[in-house]
């Protein structure tokens, strides 16, 4: 109790502040407040909620059309039975208007006495048999006419339930045929903003073409080298150690052209080396 009295307290006062600050407009800032705060609210519920709301609302639409098409059927099996009833009363009318109209040829003879079914009845008596039962067949003829009439009408009235029926199937299918194609698009607008989205990264782009390259060119030396190991492979192994010859001075000296006299020229040069 004591709560509610604070939380009362806490509003006369709110009240009373907003009412000193903003006078008399205080009631248009209120509303003007009350509208940001909603529309703001609304802007920040998702496209799927929203689109799930309108789906539940058509979903919701179908205990009506049930409901329209129960009555439909209710007024059918009423027309249904009313029409039987007509036929019954028709038929009654056709044999109640044969009965009066030979009671009718009969009074017309004049006759005194008249007998039907071994019983003999006064020419007044089968008038006002005829009279009464004239009466009725008047009395049962407007009722009948009403019963048409009541007939007319509720098949009217089914009819127009029908088309009632057709109108709210035909727009719940337009409705939903609208919710799908808003989730086709939501979709579709989603998957672009997600494409736009995502952005590579153009240097481990460019690291990733240089290791593949080098991975290549790797490759492609370990190719050469298989290939040249296997041009020498199983070649007769070779001794290509360079042989002396044993006369290799004398080519020497027959090469330069100094004959067989290394002697006298090496002295030569010694005395020349002495001076």
């Amino acid at each position: 109790m004591f709560i509610l009295k604070k939380a009362l307290l806490g509003v006369a006062a709110v009240a009373v502040l907003s009412t000193l600050v903003f006078g008399r407009d205080v009631i248009s800032y209120l509303k003007t407040a009350g509208s940001s705060a909603r529309d703001a609210i609304k802007s920040e519920v998702p496209i799927e909620f929203e689109i799930q709301r309108a789906r539940d609302l058509v979903t919701n639409l179908v205990p009506d059309i049930r409901k329209c098409m129960h009555v439909i059927a209710e007024e059918e099996v009423s027309v249904e039975h009313l029409n039987k009833d007509i036929a019954r009363a028709e038929t009654e009318l056709g044999k109640q208007k044969d009965e009066i109209l030979a009671l009718r040829r009969d009074v017309d003879q004049g006759r005194s006495t008249y007998q039907y079914a071994s019983r003999t009845y006064t020419s007044n008596d089968v008038k006002r048999d005829l009279a009464c039962r004239f009466e009725r067949f008047k009395s049962a003829e407007t009722t009948l006419g009403s019963k048409r009439q009541i007939l007319t009408a509720r098949e009217k009235s089914v009819s127009a339930a029908r088309e009632k029926l057709e109108g709210m199937l035909a727009s719940k299918r337009d409705l939903e045929v609208q919710i799908e194609n808003l989730d086709a698009r939501m979709k579709t607008i989603q998957a672009a903003q997600t494409a736009t989205s995502v952005q590579l990264d153009d240097s481990q782009l460019a690291r990733a073409k240089k290791l593949i390259s080098d991975l290549n060119k790797q490759l492609d030396v370990a190719q050469k080298m298989l290939d040249v190991d296997g041009k020498f492979s199983g070649l007769i192994q070779v001794d290509t150690t360079p042989v002396v010859p044993e006369d290799l001075s004398n080519q020497i000296d027959e090469y330069f052209g100094r004959g067989t006299k290394p002697a006298v020229a090496d002295k030569t040069v010694a005395e020349r080396g002495s001076l």
